[in-house]
């Protein structure tokens, strides 16, 4: 799958949602799952370390209320950022993309798994071999399996392409007319490679 945050965007990420109000790491990660729609739900070994260097960053100051530790930001943070609200809508619209993309190929990578279970299951069915034994994976199954392969290699490019670029673009890097016309060629090149190898 495609990563949902580009380097280094999930740090800002969380100073934002501090922002918000005082929170603690579990509210933090349930936070992050929920503006995902469950999509990235990231583990405590993600979050702790990233709070721990706000902290010492002096964004970030945490308080031990019983069992809880609670993280605040603190005005160096609540500047930096309003300071970088262009950076934050980039990282916005590169997470929804990410969502929709991570939701997507769930739902063909459930697809195509159902698919393939009908498809192997009627294959067990017709071709059992007059001893008994199943009979040897046919070239379909294999085809499938690689197609499933290639479509998650063709998703996770779009994915990092698409985040990589929005991102350059919100922190107000320059996207050259050339560079984005040797990309359509690349991108051409490689499909019309892969037709040619298609067509033996």
């Amino acid at each position: 799958m495609p990563p949902v945050f580009s380097h280094g965007d999930l740090r800002l990420y969380l100073l934002n949602l501090l922002d918000d109000g005082p929170r603690h790491g579990y509210d933090i990660i349930q936070a992050l799952s929920d503006r995902t729609g469950g999509t990235y739900t990231p583990s405590a070994g993600t979050i702790y370390p990233r709070l721990a260097k706000l902290e010492e960053e002096g964004l970030v100051s945490k308080t031990v209320d019983g069992r809880k530790t609670i993280y605040e930001i603190t005005e160096t943070g609540h500047a930096e950022v309003l300071a970088r609200r262009d950076d934050l809508a980039g990282i916005e619209a590169g997470l929804a993309d990410s969502v929709r993309l991570i939701a997507d190929e769930v739902r063909g990578s459930v697809r195509d798994a159902m698919r393939s279970l009908r498809a192997d299951l009627a294959a067990a069915g017709a071709e059992q071999r007059p001893d008994g034994k199943p009979a040897p994976e046919d070239a379909r199954t294999r085809s499938r399996e690689q197609l499933q392969r290639a479509d998650a290699a063709v998703n996770d490019f779009r994915g990092r392409m698409r985040a990589d670029l929005r991102t350059h673009v919100a922190r107000g890097g320059d996207l050259s007319e050339t560079l984005v016309d040797d990309i359509v060629a690349g991108l051409d090149d490689i499909a019309r490679e892969v037709t040619r190898s298609l067509a033996g």
